[in-house]
């Protein structure tokens, strides 16, 4: 067997306890952000990996992620994601669905309950970019609200 180990240092494997995660450095109305592992609180390089939680019937500002490509999971509730022109076309998720938000694309996210959190497991590569859109013509469209 060839040994791979690299040559160079090798990071430190860090624990980070549940008690101690902060908000993360972008925010958006209505989706509060924990940093679970990032840059602020590890060595990782290229990777933010959190928590966002929306209330009961709360719905975000319109946003993107710049340049980060989003991967999200869906770890509690019942979820929809608006996008396209005027936020018109909307897809809804439930625990255990994953979704994939390409780099740039304006959304707005949204829990589908009006008496449960929501609770979504998101990465981004390579950071957790957030760039919150003001003024935004948002479509007046019937959402499905499960409660």
């Amino acid at each position: 067997m060839t040994d791979t180990t690299p040559t160079t240092a090798l990071k430190t494997l860090k624990v980070l306890r549940k008690d101690t995660l902060e908000a993360a450095p972008g925010q958006t109305a209505f989706a509060r952000r924990i940093s679970g592992v990032s840059k602020e609180n590890s060595e990782v390089e290229g990777l933010w990996f959190g928590k966002v939680y929306t209330g009961p019937g709360e719905v975000s500002d319109p946003h993107h992620h710049g340049e980060a490509e989003t991967g999200g999971y869906v770890f509690k509730g019942r979820a929809f994601i608006r996008f396209g022109e005027r936020y018109e076309n909307i897809l809804t998720f439930e625990e255990g669905d994953f979704v994939y938000v390409p780099p740039f694309v304006p959304h707005i996210e949204g829990n589908l309950s009006h008496t449960e959190e929501l609770i979504w497991m998101t990465t981004r590569t390579p950071d957790n970019i957030i760039v919150n859109l003001r003024n935004q013509d948002v479509a007046d469209i019937d959402i499905p609200f499960v409660d």
